[in-house]
Order: structure tokens, then sequence, then C-alpha cells
């Protein structure tokens, strides 16, 4: 997979929020969140916010409302509760929340996972939407599945300079709202 950037254009930071779905991490083992958070302010972006909740659909669907309906956070990105057992909900959560799906995410993640982890990438249930004019992506809590998910697919998309075309290009026409500023 080979990635073209246009260097005569301008990098345009986006906002994005980091919000880690579990049981038992914690701010010093969610080791997830803060690949994703170092990721993320490597590449030149801003982390506005970082959170840890259960891996309950309720407090999930409550931090992705709250988040999308706020000026300053352009992308979420959220890790864990993916998965097939009971306890994993965030792609319940995520689904319950989103206007438009972005369904062609899923199966690359899924191709890219297939390559590295073989048929164990079925178990993975990464999505991804738009709320409010705000991207929401659901990664699994694995940390060598979220850089998977930043490197190859994530991070490529949110440069402004990567061509043919990119996110960070069509969000001024995700909302028809022109009070939500970008």
């Amino acid at each position: 997979m080979t990635s073209s950037y246009n260097m005569s254009r301008d990098f345009k930071p986006v906002n994005i929020a980091i919000l880690t779905v579990s049981d038992t991490r914690t701010s010093t083992t969610d080791k997830s969140g803060t690949y994703l958070s170092s990721a993320v302010e490597d590449a030149g972006h801003n982390v506005i916010d970082k959170l840890i909740v259960k891996d309950e659909i309720d407090p999930i669907k409550n931090v992705l409302v709250s988040w999308s309906m706020g000026s300053d956070i352009d992308v979420i990105i959220s890790t864990g509760g993916t998965g097939l057992t009971k306890r994993d909900v965030s792609v319940e959560a995520h689904s319950q929340v989103y206007e438009k799906e972005i369904t062609a995410f899923s199966s690359m993640f899924a191709s890219i996972s297939m390559g590295k982890i073989g048929t164990s990438a079925l178990q993975s249930r990464a999505c991804a939407g738009v709320r409010n004019g705000t991207y929401l992506f659901a990664l699994p809590g694995s940390p060598s599945a979220c850089r998977d998910a930043w490197e190859n697919l994530l991070k490529p998309q949110f440069d402004y300079r990567h061509v043919p075309c990119n996110f960070v290009e069509i969000m001024p026409r995700l909302i028809k709202d022109t009070s939500k500023k970008r």
C-alpha cells in the first residue's frame, strides 16, 4: 500500500480525543491509549482529551456524544471493547451514535490485520463513522492493532497533504450546521 503526498500543501493539524474502553486499565497501564496519544502528537496533531471508561454501552455513548457535540474535537479514537466477548460493547455504542458509517474502514483494517495475525483477524470488529462532523473510530485494545490502524489508515487520511483525497479536506462539508466551525 503506497501513499502519495502533495508536499506543496500545508499540513493542517486536527484535534483528536483518545478514549480507552476497559474494565481493568488505568492511566499507567493503558499502553494503547498511550501509544495513540504519542503517535497523534508525533504526526503533528493535537490531543485534546484522553479518558478511560468502563466497557459499558451508556458511558461509552455519553463520551462519544459529548465529545462530538463540541467544536474543539475533530476526531475521536477509541481503543478496546471491539472483540466478541459479552463485555465487548464499543462497537454497539459507536453504532448507536453514528450518523454515517465509514464501512470501508472495517474491511481495510481487517485486511491489514489478516496480513499480521491471519484468520484471528475475524475476531476484530473495528469500525468507524461520523457524528456531527466528528470522525469516530473504534479500534481493538491491542497496542499492535492500534499501531496498524494509525500507521496504515488514520495517519495518512488525517494528513491534508495525502492525495488524491483525505479526511481533512472534507471536514468542512461533513455537517450542515455552520455553527460548528472547523
